[in-house]
């Protein structure tokens, strides 16, 4: 699995928002600033996030972002396929193959290599991440 670099500045930005929060709505200059993430485009990540409910924006003088939900709720899983679409073995092997059965065992394997990041993923809560 290759995360994009999409996902990467979705996961760093959802931590940093997290860790920062409490403070006000996060604005997305800030991030920006903070990681280097060209703002235009973290703008568009970030609204991603806010269709998916992990995110929630405030327009205004004291706008930005914040969570949508607790930390104990969200899954880096919610925020990878936010962005990136859900996690899925796209193979078609067998058809490909007329159902070789090598093709068959190797799509399997595939199935349930997907099946086990997506389990890692969704047990990842953010809460447990930003534990110190």
């Amino acid at each position: 699995m290759k995360i994009s670099r999409s996902t990467g500045y979705a996961l760093v930005s959802v931590g940093y928002i997290a860790q920062n929060y409490k403070e006000g709505a996060v604005l997305a200059a800030r991030v920006s600033k903070e990681y280097g993430i060209p703002l235009e485009y973290l703008l568009k990540i970030l609204q991603q996030l806010v269709r998916a409910n992990v995110l929630r924006s405030k327009r205004g003088p004291r706008g930005g972002f914040f969570l949508a939900r607790p930390d104990t709720d969200i899954t880096l899983l919610e925020v990878i396929e936010a962005v990136d679409g859900p996690l899925a073995s796209h193979l078609h092997l067998a058809e490909q193959t007329n159902n070789a059965p090598f093709s068959l065992k190797m799509e399997a394997v595939c199935r349930q290599s997907t099946a086990k990041m997506r389990d890692t993923f969704a047990a990842a809560k953010l809460s447990e991440i930003l534990a110190e």
